[in-house]
């Protein structure tokens, strides 16, 4: 049977309320060398959070190309998916695994995952029958949505949905970038970079129902980038999408139904929820907290020059030494591990994965 509370890091939201094998030549690549007394602080009150930038030893073999999903399993991993560097179509030796592996510590555990090169984004963790899964939603050139074990050995692999007939058009195209896990075993797929809609699987993985499409009312969405079941303590239980280039979050019962739109947010990507908190990484610099009545707690990192800065040509997200502590350039995926600890994740090119280790 699925475990209660289904999510992609299951165990943490109670708590909180073939690959490589680690190698002797694994060196810490863009490791944060600030002691801790002069690492940044973010967030206030009780939601204060101290940034370690460049957080894990990348491996020799991995080469960081735009870092886009986080997710912790119940062990306290973080895997981490990112597109890898180099042109597989030219040069096919230079294709990379596009899943990383770390312990807690940031020491490299494992990777795999290079025959998707090129396509990595989404990545979710679900527990089923006392084991763990991942869920993984792989962007062009892929287009696939592929459920694996925690080592990368393929369950099933899923394309783009023939039953609603939405892609008959040749010029439709589906380009996955997340899945959301009901808690009845099924799951919700956002086909993001595609044609803007979200298809609702059941436990089995047979199709249920497709809606949205592109627009601007009610409904329709433009970049349904991420997707989350939002059953917080108090809550109606709902379907949360965040409506990126909307710049809106919105709400839909179970079954697809529109409910309401939330917009305090930027170009919210994505989200992950402990206890009461919903998290929602947003690509215009900034992390969000919102409690149980999705009020905002705080845009970590937040910045308004900061931000204009980031946003005017988006130059950059390509030139680290421009960046800067204690904020962001392009969050594109965060997640708690058990500790209540973030993991922020970002669409740089040369990929940055950030710890912010609570301190409130």
């Amino acid at each position: 049977m699925i475990s209660p509370n289904p999510s992609r890091r299951s165990f943490l939201k109670v708590a909180g309320a073939a690959g490589l094998s680690a190698a002797a030549g694994s060196v810490a690549l863009g490791r944060d060398d600030q002691s801790s007394k002069e690492r940044p602080v973010v967030g206030t009150g009780s939601h204060q959070y101290e940034c370690i930038h460049g957080w894990g030893e990348v491996p020799d073999h991995i080469n960081w190309f735009e870092t886009h999903g986080v997710a912790v399993d119940r062990d306290g991993l973080i895997y981490i998916t990112h597109r890898a560097g180099g042109d597989r179509a030219s040069s096919p030796e230079m294709a990379q695994d596009t899943i990383v592996v770390f312990d807690p510590d940031g020491k490299f555990v494992r990777s795999f995952g290079k025959e998707y090169h090129g396509g990595g984004h989404g990545i979710d963790i679900r527990e089923e029958d006392g084991q763990e899964y991942l869920y993984l939603a792989f962007m062009f050139p892929i287009n696939l949505v592929v459920k694996t074990d925690l080592k990368g050995e393929v369950v099933w692999v899923k394309e783009k949905p023939e039953e609603p007939g939405v892609y008959a058009d040749p010029e439709a195209r589906f380009s996955p970038t997340n899945v959301a896990f009901a808690p009845d075993g099924g799951f919700y797929v956002g086909d993001g970079y595609g044609s803007n809609y979200i298809h609702q699987y059941d436990k089995k993985g047979e199709w249920v129902r497709t809606w949205g499409g592109t627009g601007e009312e009610a409904g329709k969405m433009r970049t349904p980038h991420g997707l989350w079941f939002d059953d917080r303590p108090g809550r109606e239980p709902e379907l949360v999408v965040a409506d990126r280039a909307n710049a809106r979050l919105q709400y839909f019962s179970p079954e697809g139904e529109f409910q309401s739109i939330l917009d305090e947010v930027s170009f919210p990507a994505h989200f992950d929820i402990q206890g009461d908190l919903l998290l929602v990484p947003d690509l215009h610099a900034r992390v969000s907290l919102f409690d149980r009545e999705n009020n905002v707690i705080s845009h970590l990192g937040y910045d308004p020059d900061w931000t204009a800065e980031v946003l005017d040509g988006f130059t950059v997200r390509t030139e680290p030494n421009r960046w800067r502590p204690g904020r962001f350039v392009h969050p594109h995926d965060a997640c708690f591990d058990a500790e209540g600890n973030i993991f922020v994740a970002e669409w740089v090119r040369t990929g940055r994965v950030s710890k912010l280790r609570r301190l409130s």
